[in-house]
């Protein structure tokens, strides 16, 4: 059976809002992958990261 603990942290997937809506054509989507607290994050997250395929820091948020 599972701890307690690890039921509150889920896995969840940051993709680029930049790239996303301006259909920029690269060789792929930025995503990063990452857990949050659902009971302390229970709203969408959005995290400034680091974009290789634009070369520079934009908004990622949760999909």
């Amino acid at each position: 059976m599972r701890n307690k603990a690890k039921l509150k942290r889920i896995q969840i997937i940051l993709e680029c809002l930049e790239q996303q809506k301006s259909k920029i054509v690269s060789h792929g989507i930025s995503r990063y992958f990452t857990t949050k607290n659902r009971i302390n994050t229970y709203r969408k997250l959005k995290l400034r990261k680091f974009n290789p395929f634009l070369n520079r820091v934009t908004l990622h948020k949760e999909i």
